[in-house]
């Protein structure tokens, strides 16, 4: 037999190998298979083989639910263990036999004992908070105030605002501080110095802030008031107010030009009387010589500006050229 015939022999006992037909013909026909079909059907019919399968499924459903069980233990302590601190933030780890450990967890991934350690994360960037406030003033007027203010915690006292306050400190603190320090200050001034001195009014307010939260270890960057408002009763004395000082300011600018002009005609009298009082001493001291010196100057100027003047034509007064030209004119 030669190669190729021989490959094509391996090939054929490969396809016949390979039906389904052919593989249960080769089962059902061995003998050791057959031994064991008898067997199963013999001790089929007995209990003992029937608890003993019972238990082997309860054991292998068993082993099986085991394996998962501890599977799942080891996930749950995994992401109870591990934590992440991302930037701008800090963490305080809680200990239930040391309450609270004392150093501040920085950014990174961090390890705590399950459930005999937890963690909490708080945030120390600058947290802007906007607070709404009606109160009146010391004139007894409403005014509605909007303050915004910027704070964060001290890093180093994380710990004990834990302690004291809690995760929610801002929230505890803040808003209580915020209203009672906005009352008092603006309970102390009238209504239109918190218009006009507004700038003395929020640094006042602002020390204030940053005094009492200090002693809460929270730290004040920035106060500011972004919205004030008073009721319609103020409004309407301002604008009265208002109209009437625009008003005296216009009577002010009116006296102060009848004055401008009542000092300038008094100028221009004295000038014409002074002028006067020289040409009558000077034709007194030179007679009329004067008054001829001031004619030939007047009557030089006049000459100068009709010179130039292409519009007007000299004639002389001895001359005929009139005469000629009029007879010119009526030929």
């Amino acid at each position: 037999m030669d190669a190729r015939s021989f490959r094509e022999f391996l090939k054929k006992i490969a396809q016949k190998a390979a039906s389904p037909s052919f593989r249960e013909k080769i089962v059902m026909d061995s003998p050791s298979f057959r031994e064991f079909l008898k067997k199963i059907t013999q001790n089929a019919a007995s209990p003992s083989f029937r608890e003993e399968i019972v238990r082997q499924a309860a054991f292998n459903i068993g082993f099986k639910l085991g394996y998962a069980g501890v599977g799942l233990v080891f996930a749950v302590l995994e992401s109870s263990s591990i934590f992440e601190v991302d930037g701008g933030l800090r963490a305080v780890i809680y200990d239930r036999y040391r309450v609270v450990i004392g150093e501040t967890v920085r950014e990174g991934t961090h390890f705590v004992v399950p459930w005999l350690q937890r963690h909490t994360i708080f945030d120390i960037r600058h947290t802007p908070r906007t607070f709404y406030i009606v109160t009146h003033t010391k004139d007894l007027l409403w005014v509605h105030l909007i303050v915004r203010v910027l704070s964060r915690p001290e890093v180093c006292q994380l710990s004990r605002i834990y302690q004291t306050l809690g995760p929610m400190y801002d929230e505890k603190v803040l808003s209580s501080i915020e209203d009672d320090v906005m009352k008092t200050v603006v309970a102390e001034s009238k209504a239109d110095e918190l218009v006009i001195d507004t700038l003395r009014v929020l640094a006042f307010i602002g020390e204030k802030l940053i005094s009492r939260a200090k002693n809460f270890n929270i730290v004040i960057d920035n106060v500011a008031i972004i919205h004030m408002s008073f009721g319609n009763e103020f409004e309407n004395a301002v604008e009265g107010k208002l109209v009437e000082k625009q008003e005296v300011e216009r009577s002010k600018s009116l006296v102060a030009k009848a004055e401008e002009e009542k000092r300038t005609t008094i100028i221009w009298a004295q000038g014409e009387s002074e002028c006067a009082k020289l040409i009558s001493d000077a034709i007194s001291a030179y007679g009329m010589d004067f008054v001829e010196l001031k004619r030939i100057e007047v009557l030089k100027e006049i000459s100068s500006t009709l010179s130039k003047n292409f519009n007007v034509t000299y004639l002389p007064k001895e001359s005929n050229i009139s005469l000629e030209l009029k007879l010119k004119l009526d030929k």
